[in-house]
């Protein structure tokens, strides 16, 4: 079993858990039901850098990466820095994340944020709706193009973005719908964590201009990026190699300014 399934196992069991502890109606009520969301496809269509930085503490490739930050210096760190949008890592077991990073971010900052989350379950996009999120990521390598399209259809329905993440061409030609906003390549094969920018290059002219593209993955330069563009990427998600340095939000600061 490869990493991917296994993340996949421990998360359904995961949502079975946590359903059983806080009942849907208890996520509805949440402030951030009624609030209007902030869109970042329109955000990286008017931007000039693109840049989606994430908040990461670790990964399964890497085990960790910075724990020495708070949520909010990293995140204000970012919106200072002009990113577009802000990733957050809500896995506990793989990534180090929570739902209260999502909260605490949204508490600090006001511009679009991802649940960085491996879903499977209608459940996760309540409790993104509910944490102040702005819109979710859909992976289609875990996912039936039913499950895709149920799954954007009902985040949707809550006025998140959707975010859907493909790996080749297969993922992707059983994904398009009119119920994505936009269509990222991961650069790291999932089953492998092999990286290479060969894989955004190779799917673009694939993916259809209705849908904003966005880079993911093993960017670290602003090389890589200058490469992308041509190919008519406008988002470009970063989060290693800002997380990495002693300050992450300085480091995108001089990222950000150097593009």
């Amino acid at each position: 079993m490869n990493i991917l399934d296994k993340i996949i196992l421990d998360k359904k069991r995961e949502v079975i858990l946590k359903k059983s502890i806080i009942p849907v109606s208890q996520l509805e009520t949440s402030v951030f039901f009624g609030k209007q969301t902030i869109s970042l496809s329109q955000k990286l269509k008017e931007s000039n850098s693109g840049i989606i930085a994430e908040h990461k503490r670790r990964s399964p490739s890497k085990s960790i990466i910075n724990n020495n930050f708070t949520v909010e210096e990293v995140v204000k760190g970012y919106e200072n820095a002009g990113a577009c949008g802000i990733s957050v890592l809500t896995d506990g077991k793989y990534f180090g994340g929570s739902l209260d990073d999502l909260l605490l971010a949204r508490a600090s900052v006001n511009i679009p944020l991802l649940r960085k989350e491996f879903i499977v379950d209608e459940y996760q996009i309540l409790e993104a709706k509910a944490h102040g999120a702005d819109l979710i990521l859909l992976i289609a390598a875990v996912l039936t193009r039913d499950e895709i399209k149920s799954l954007s259809e009902f985040a949707k329905s809550l006025g998140l973005e959707v975010l859907l993440e493909v790996h080749n061409q297969e993922e992707l030609e059983k994904s398009i719908m009119p119920t994505l906003d936009m269509i990222g390549v991961n650069n790291r094969n999932l089953k492998t964590f092999e990286v290479s920018l060969d894989f955004s290059k190779e799917l673009a002219s694939q993916i259809p201009n209705d849908f904003v593209k966005v880079s993911e993955s093993g960017i670290s330069s602003i090389e890589a990026i200058q490469e992308l563009k041509p190919y008519g990427y406008k988002g470009f998600l970063i989060g290693e190699n800002f997380m990495k340095t002693d300050n992450a939000g300085q480091a995108a600061v001089d990222f950000i300014s150097q593009l």
